[in-house]
Formats: structure tokens, sequence, C-alpha cells
């Protein structure tokens, strides 16, 4: 055991790297996984976390990292917040598991109740548990088909909704996500995502959003798709594997027209994009629009497994057998989101629109000095940085935003890449506008260094 390592209020609060990366003890686990873990799993940069406090990582060597990523926007709370972790404890000392999908418990119930009073559809709201985002999609979409009776269902380029076989069919992000199986679930129907920063040829950033539903109406419904037997819509406010590529307000406003003229329902994805971190307790609220259906995961739970379809009680009518899960709603992972839930009111979403406008503020501050810098976009505590290799062209800089985000973990900084050639930052909830700040300069830092080499 590495010294000092038995207690959390020993770590530092600033990066501090004091081996080569990966160190000797790192390079060690790396080895024993590449023997026995499927390599499917998608390491970015060779870091092998030993604990972890607040927004700081510490890894097997003891360098300390300022966690940017949140374990891709999972630890909403920071990392083991006291108060989640008692929760945690609490409910495991009455009892680990008892399959909601068979019997009673007090948490599940609670956690219902709170995620009816949270999230933005109105009147009664019921929910599914499963443990995953994957599995809140596939809930999403068997219950749209299952009350509309209808079924086929429209998502968009650029989404990612998970990696089972119902959601994959819904995903259209990357083509490694789906190569080699299929084929997949049919009915499904892609159109163009709102991107105004890459807005079709043509047509002006004002006008893409209202170009994209043309589509829908001029292309799907009049050639592959009546709207009348279109089950669901399915869309990330602020897609997350795609690029953090923010969809427009009157595009998201006019899209829930569209779904009501036509009977289909809304499903919001909110895995990435919920749970407090655009400032808002959800993503599209910042359109004040009424999903039907919302798709909960990753932050809910501080880190926990823990999945959430939640709709309109009437849409929510299936029988007892429909739909169900083994470990949905397990009691501990309940107890970790009702702790989460009410940390996200008390202070935590209003910090992540305020030290998020002050992130924000900075990295577009940076655009005057790095002109690998394409574009910075998002809400909140979900900000994309996209980097591209002239403004002009928009040509996609996907090397150099590879060497960014290993330059920065080099330097202290976790950070992650989000479509083909942007790099998210997803820090935890709790982030400050010191560290904030620390990851402006560590960034500046990497952004320079990278474009010196990309010049020579």
């Amino acid at each position: 055991m590495r010294p000092g390592s038995d207690t959390a209020k020993t770590m530092r609060q600033t990066p501090d790297i004091s081996t080569p990366l990966p160190g000797p003890n790192a390079r060690a686990l790396i080895a024993r996984d590449a023997a026995v873990v499927s390599p499917s799993y998608t390491r970015g940069y060779p870091l092998v976390i030993d604990r972890a406090s607040g927004a700081m990582v510490e890894d097997v060597d003891g360098n300390v990292f300022l966690d940017c990523a949140a374990g891709i926007a999972v630890n909403s709370t920071g990392h083991s917040h006291p108060r989640v972790v008692e929760a945690i404890v609490g409910q495991a000392q009455r009892f680990l598991h008892m399959s909601g999908t068979d019997f009673y418990y007090e948490p599940q119930v609670r956690l219902a109740e709170e995620i009816r009073s949270i999230v933005p559809i109105g009147g009664a709201v019921r929910s599914f548990f499963g443990n995953s985002g994957t599995e809140a999609v596939e809930a999403a979409v068997k219950l749209a088909r299952y009350a509309t009776g209808r079924p086929n269902i429209i998502a968009f380029f650029g989404g990612f909704h998970g990696r089972t076989m119902g959601s994959l069919a819904l995903t259209a992000s990357k083509p490694v996500q789906r190569r080699g199986f299929g084929p997949f679930m049919s009915g499904v129907f892609h159109a163009p995502y709102p991107d105004v920063y890459r807005s079709a040829t043509g047509v002006t950033p004002e006008e893409c959003g209202a170009a994209c539903l043309d589509f829908i109406e001029q292309q799907l419904f009049m050639h592959l798709v009546p709207p009348d037997e279109v089950a669901a819509v399915v869309i990330e406010p602020i897609q997350g594997e795609g690029g953090y590529v923010v969809a427009p307000t009157g595009f998201l406003q006019r899209l829930r027209e569209l779904t009501r003229q036509h009977g289909i329902l809304l499903v919001a994805d909110e895995v990435q994009s919920g749970m407090g971190r655009t400032g808002k307790m959800f993503a599209i609220e910042h359109a004040d629009v009424e999903p039907d259906i919302l798709a909960i995961a990753k932050g809910i739970a501080s880190g926990l497994p823990l999945g959430v379809a939640a709709a309109r009680a009437d849409l929510m009518s299936w029988p007892a057998g429909a739909h169900a899960s083994t470990f949905g709603g397990n009691p501990v992972s309940c107890a970790a989101a009702l702790a989460t839930i009410a940390l996200l009111k008390d202070r935590l979403v209003a910090n992540a629109a305020e030290v998020g406008a002050r992130l924000m503020e900075g990295l577009v501050a940076l655009m005057d000095r790095h002109p690998l810098i394409g574009d910075v976009r998002g809400r909140g505590l979900m900000v994309g940085v996209e980097l591209v290799r002239s403004r002009q062209t928009k040509e996609r800089a996907i090397e150099e935003r590879n060497a960014v985000v290993n330059g920065a973990f080099e330097r202290g900084l976790l950070v992650l890449g989000a479509g083909k050639n942007a790099i998210r930052f997803s820090p935890p909830l709790v982030l400050t506008s010191d560290q904030a700040a620390i990851a402006i300069r560590i960034f500046d830092e990497t952004l320079t260094d990278v474009e010196g080499r990309s010049s020579r």
C-alpha cells in the first residue's frame, strides 16, 4: 500500500505528477488487465486509479489529477461524497438486495417519488428502474411501442443511446460501435441532428434546425415512414458521445410541436446531459420543452449503477411481466440516488451553472491564442471544444485532438474525446472556480505544445 493512501484527507487538491506516465505500478496492472479483460473497452490513456475525492483522482503511483471527465459524467457529486457514502453504508447495513421487480422496499418508492418531483413532465409520472443508460433507452423504446401500438422510431445521426442491441439500432455515432453486429432492430430511421457549427451545405446556422425538421417531414414522412406509424422520436438535447453538440432551442420546440401534431411520443435521452450537469436538472428544460419519456442514468447515483425511464403515468400502463430487471432499482443504488438528488437540489445544480459559465468563458478566451480551436459550446459543466486544422475549412483535427487529450493527462488533467475531433469537459459538479482555472491553464499549455509540434 502506497504511503498516505488510507485517507482521502491527505490527497492533494492540485495536480501533481511525480512519475513518468504510466508509472511502474500502473504498468503492472495494465499488463494484468490486457490478459483477462475484454479489449473492446475504450481506454483513452493509461490512468490506473487508486482513490479519489471531490474532483481529484490519485493513481496507484501517487500521481494526482484534476478530473474533468467524472467517470464519463457519472460522478456528479464528486468522488465519494461523504453524504453519498453515508447513504450507501447505511442501506448496505440494512439489506443489499431484494429485487424490486418481485417485492417492495421503501428506497425504490421514495426515489420514484423524487423523480416525479424533478422531471419536466407535467402530471403524474411513473418510473422504470434498470442498471444503466442503455437499459433506460431500451425501456423507453419498448414502452413507446407498447403505449402507441406503433412500430417505428426516429433517432438522429451523431446520437449515442447505448450498445445493447435495441439501443444500438438508434446509436449513430461511430461505425465501430455498429460494425459486425447487424442486422439491427428494424423500424429505426435516422435524421440529421442540428449541428449549428457544421450545418449542411448551403444552410446558414440559423436555418440549420429548420432544415433538419424539413428532412423529417419532407423525406422520412413522405418517402419512408408515415407519421402515424412512428411511436417515438428519441433525441439527446445535447449530444454526448457525438461531440457535445447543443440542439438549438427553437429546434427542440418545433420538434415537440411536430411530434404532438402526429401523436408521436418525444423521448429525451438525458443519460449524459441530465442530473444537473447543464445548470438545470435536465438539459431539455433550457428549451422549456416537456417530453413524454426521459431516459436517465450516469449522474443519478454518483457512481453506482442505476438507469431510469421516467414517463407520463398514463403511458406506463403495461401489465406485470411486460418489462422487468432483477437488479434495477437496487436499494443501495436508490439510497445513493436519493442522497445525490438532495445534494443537487441543495447547491450543485446552481454550482454547475455558475462554475460552468466561468469554464466556458475561459475556454472561449483561448480561441484568441489557439487557432486549433474551432468551436466552444455547451451548457453548465457540459462543455465541448472542437479542434480543427483550419477555421475556414473546418477540417477535423483528429490526431491533434488525441494528442491534446493525452498531453493534458501527462500534465495532470483528465478529459475525454467526444465525436471525431472534440474534447469534452464533464467534471464533477463540485468543481470550484479555482479548479476550473487550473483546467483552463493546463488545457492552454497543452494546446500550445501540440500546435508547436504540428507546425514543425
